[in-house]
């Protein structure tokens, strides 16, 4: 997954939007809607903004479902999009092409989740997986990991940062902005109990992933994840990798290996054949399709927890 950072001219930008602009089909698509116009930078970012705009919201998403969202290249047309919008939710140094066009926009409200609650180093724990974003991805994250929302405690705090933004940007439907937020935290405690009642007993605490997105997850729940290091999901492991994986799975009573629904499970596939383990999906919820566990986050959460609990052989 090579992203390449490309700046958009703002000319090109002006282009598009004045071809928006002639084209009425495409005009709520672009903004000028008669609502409160967000655009999202992808699937967690879209969810919320929908869950605490409600009624009140236009929310459009930049990454499409089923689009591996560290390769979405932005368009002149999402651009004049960001232009046009009263507000911007995305994830600072996930999606390096959203980061230029944010920059370059003159969009009032520009809220960045990563801001909103604190962001973690997971690299030396989950195989490397935040300095082989950095390196493939072009981000300076500072080996930080972005998948806060796999954490319902911290998506509970970027919920209510976002609440707050809607308010102060849209102060007319600042009573319902707050009253969603609260329902939508409180859903999320919810989930995190859950979670943490349902993974308190298991005979093991360690799992194994192609895709070291749970490490927000993992450090909440006292688990541990392992990683497959240094390999792109598509390719195939190393001979001393899966050796490693297999004497680790043995000795950590480890039963599965994890993939995700927007890659191969080539990789996953492999490992676990060699190694003598099963395979299930552990969805990092970065896009929802006919292949989710579920039809929305909470759903695909829910989904999450009874894998690991299967996994991870909770009591």
């Amino acid at each position: 997954m090579n992203v390449r950072r490309r700046l958009i001219p703002l000319a090109a930008a002006a282009a598009a939007l004045a071809a928006l602009s002639a084209c009425s089909t495409d005009s709520a698509a672009a903004g000028n809607t008669g609502k409160f116009d967000v655009v999202a930078s992808f699937y967690p970012m879209a969810f919320l903004a929908e869950r605490i705009g409600g009624d009140h919201v236009h929310v459009t998403s930049l990454t499409e479902p089923g689009q591996e969202p560290h390769d979405l290249e932005i368009s002149a047309k999402q651009t004049a999009q960001l232009q046009e919008s009263d507000a911007v939710l995305y994830l600072k140094n996930l999606q390096p092409s959203v980061d230029d066009a944010v920059n370059q926009s003159e969009i009032k409200t520009k809220i960045d989740a990563a801001g909103l609650t604190s962001l973690e180093k997971h690299g030396n724990e989950v195989g490397g997986h935040a300095a082989e974003h950095d390196d493939e991805h072009g981000e300076e994250a500072g080996g930080e990991d972005p998948h806060i929302w796999l954490d319902p405690v911290k998506y509970a705090e970027v919920a209510k940062g976002v609440g707050a933004a809607f308010e102060k940007a849209d102060p007319d439907h600042a009573a319902d902005y707050k009253a969603n937020t609260a329902a939508l935290v409180k859903k999320l405690d919810a989930l995190n109990t859950r979670f943490e009642n349902g993974l308190r007993n298991t005979d093991t605490k360690v799992f194994i992933t192609t895709h070291a997105a749970f490490g927000y997850l993992a450090e909440r729940y006292g688990l541990t994840e392992e990683a497959i290091n240094g390999l792109d999901p598509e390719s195939e492991p190393s001979a001393d990798r899966v050796k490693d994986l297999e004497r680790m799975a043995k000795a950590d009573g480890v039963t599965t290996v994890f993939y995700e629904t927007l890659v191969s499970d080539k990789t996953a596939k492999t490992i676990a054949s060699d190694a003598g383990l099963k395979t299930d999906v552990l969805d990092p919820i970065e896009g929802i399709t006919a292949k989710s566990r579920g039809k929305d986050y909470f759903s695909v959460q829910e989904a999450n927890l009874k894998a690991l609990q299967g996994a991870l052989g909770a009591k």
